[in-house]
C-alpha cells in the first residue's frame, strides 16, 4: 500500500499504552511526526522515547482530555513543534460496564466515563478544529465501539458515551466536508488490552453476548489458558476468536493511511469468530 503518512503530524490521546501506543509506533514507522499525549506523563514519554530510539520523530505532551485548556495547549505544542496538525486521534477511553442497579458502586466510574469518552472527544475536536480549517485540511479519528450501535443491558452509560461519539463524528463530517475528514472506529471486544480492567460488574458483559455468553466464557478461558487451541488463536483461521490489539491498531492505521481525497468514514473491526451480538 502506498504510504500517505510520511511527513504528516499526528496527535494521539491515550498514547501511553494500549491502542494509543501501538498506533503511535506504527504511524511513526511510516514517517509520521507523532505527538504522544497521555494523562500519565511518564507513559507518554516512554512511548515517544521508544519511537525516537527507533529513528522516528515524536514528542510527549501531558494532557488530560477532560480539561479543555490542557487540550488546547496540546494542540499548541504540536503546532509549535511541527507546524501543522494533520491527524487527531481521539483514542483515550474507559469502559465501566455496570447495570443500573450498580449505580451506587458505579457512580464515580460513570462520571469519569462521561468526562473521558464524551467530553474528552469533544475537547479533542475543539482543540484542533481551527488549526485544521486554517490549514485547509485535516483528519479527525474518533474511537467509538460496537456498544454505541444499540443499547444493551449492562452498558447503559458506556454505550451512551460511544453513541455520543458517533453523533459528534457524523456532525463534524457534515459541517466540514472538503476540509476535515472524519473516521469513526468501532472495535468489538479486544480482551488483550487493559480496557476490561475498568469493568465494574463482570456480569454486565452478558448484554453484548446474549445467548453466546456461555460459549464466550468457555472460549475465552481456552484462549488465555495454558494450551490455547490453534483454531481460536490463529489469525488465518475463520474461527479466530479474540482480536489481538496489534491487529486493531493495524486497521486504525489503514484508515489513517489514505490519500487526502479518500475518507474511510466508519470502520468496524472484529475477530471473524467473536461472540459479540451487536
Amino acid at each position: 500500500m502506498e504510504n500517505h503518512l510520511n511527513g504528516k503530524t499526528l496527535v494521539i490521546t491515550g498514547a501511553g499504552g494500549g491502542f494509543g501506543r501501538l498506533v503511535s509506533q506504527k504511524c511513526a514507522a511510516l514517517g509520521a511526526n507523532v505527538v504522544a499525549s497521555d494523562v500519565d506523563e511518564a507513559a507518554a514519554q516512554e512511548t515517544a522515547a521508544g519511537i525516537v530510539a527507533d529513528g522516528g520523530a515524536a514528542i510527549a505532551v501531558r494532557a488530560d482530555v477532560t480539561n479543555r485548556a490542557e487540550m488546547a495547549s496540546l494542540a499548541t505544542a504540536a503546532l509549535d513543534q511541527y507546524g501543522a496538525i494533520d491527524v487527531m486521534v481521539n483514542n483515550a477511553g474507559v469502559m465501566p460496564l455496570a447495570f443500573h442497579a450498580d449505580h451506587a458502586e458505579a457512580a464515580a466510574a460513570w462520571d469519569r466515563c462521561i468526562d473521558i469518552n464524551f467530553k474528552g472527544v469533544l475537547n479533542g475536536i475543539a482543540a484542533v478544529h481551527d488549526a485544521m480549517i486554517t490549514q485547509g485540511r485535516g483528519h479527525v479519528v474518533n474511537l467509538s465501539s460496537i456498544y454505541g450501535n444499540s443499547p444493551v443491558a449492562g452498558a447503559g452509560v458506556y454505550g451512551a458515551t460511544k453513541a455520543a461519539v458517533n453523533f459528534l463524528s457524523e456532525s463534524l463530517r457534515q459541517e466540514s466536508q472538503g476540509r476535515i475528514k472524519v473516521t469513526t472506529i468501532k472495535p468489538t471486544g479486544v480482551p488483550g488490552t487493559a480496557l476490561g480492567e475498568g469493568i465494574v460488574n463482570q456480569g454486565a458483559l452478558v448484554g453484548i453476548l446474549g445467548a453466546n455468553a456461555g460459549s464466550f466464557f468457555e472460549k475465552i478461558g481456552e484462549v488465555f489458558g495454558e494450551n490455547p487451541p490453534d483454531d481460536l488463536t490463529n489469525i488465518d483461521d475463520i474461527r479466530y476468536f479474540a482480536l489481538d490489539p496489534t491487529l486493531l491498531a493495524d486497521q486504525i492505521v489503514y484508515a489513517i493511511n489514505q490519500p487526502w481525497g479518500v475518507s474511510i468514514s466508519e470502520i468496524t473491526i472484529r475477530a471473524a469468530g467473536d461472540s459479540y451480538m451487536i
